[in-house]
């Protein structure tokens, strides 16, 4: 075996064993949210659900999205820490093709990958279904999270949303819910 294969072994046997979003296959290529209108998407969202993932480790969770220029959008992604502190990221997110604008890649540090954020569903006013999904030869590496411009959603929502993951595969009971409680979050609402 040479160096490179041992080295893509440990990080497959690493990936499998910390992520519970791998999956083998292909990533599904799901419809995302026709007429998409980024001016509409901006604004504040809280999370209310999402397949866990080693990039965010608390609750709470915002994001901001604002318009930097056109087709590129700023983000600021923020989460109340276990031990009280406010952890916040700023990237940026960029329509790739204008004929998909539902379709954006989002980056966060200079030098990495852009990950995908498809919308797969939004109105805009109450929800947002977002998947992003990465092949890595034999398997494919699932994010998702579903949106409220509140920090609570209707049960209903939630309902038809799990649905539409489902229909492309998504295991929807590892779906993690995000506390939003007012007053565990009261600091990040400040």
């Amino acid at each position: 075996m040479t160096t490179m294969q041992v080295i893509f072994l440990t990080l497959l046997v690493v990936l499998v064993t910390s992520s519970r979003a791998l999956k083998s296959g292909k990533c599904p290529t799901p419809d995302v949210q026709a007429n998409f209108d980024v001016s509409k998407y901006l604004g504040k969202w809280y999370e209310i659900t999402k397949l866990p993932n080693p990039f965010q480790r608390g609750q709470c969770s915002t994001a901001l999205y604002s318009l930097k220029s056109p087709g590129v959008i700023e983000v600021l992604n923020s989460e109340l820490r276990d031990d009280g502190t406010i952890n916040s990221v700023v990237g940026t997110a960029t329509v790739k093709n204008p004929s998909e604008p539902a379709k954006l890649e989002v980056t966060f540090f200079q030098g990495t990958p852009p990950g995908p954020y498809w919308v797969l569903s939004t109105d805009y006013e109450g929800h947002s279904l977002v998947y992003g999904c990465t092949d890595y030869v034999l398997f494919h590496l699932e994010y998702s999270w579903i949106l409220s411009r509140e920090p609570t959603l209707a049960e209903e929502t939630m309902k038809e949303l799990d649905g539409i993951l489902s229909s492309i595969g998504v295991d929807v009971n590892k779906m993690l819910p995000t506390n939003q409680n007012e007053t565990y979050c009261s600091v990040m609402r400040q």
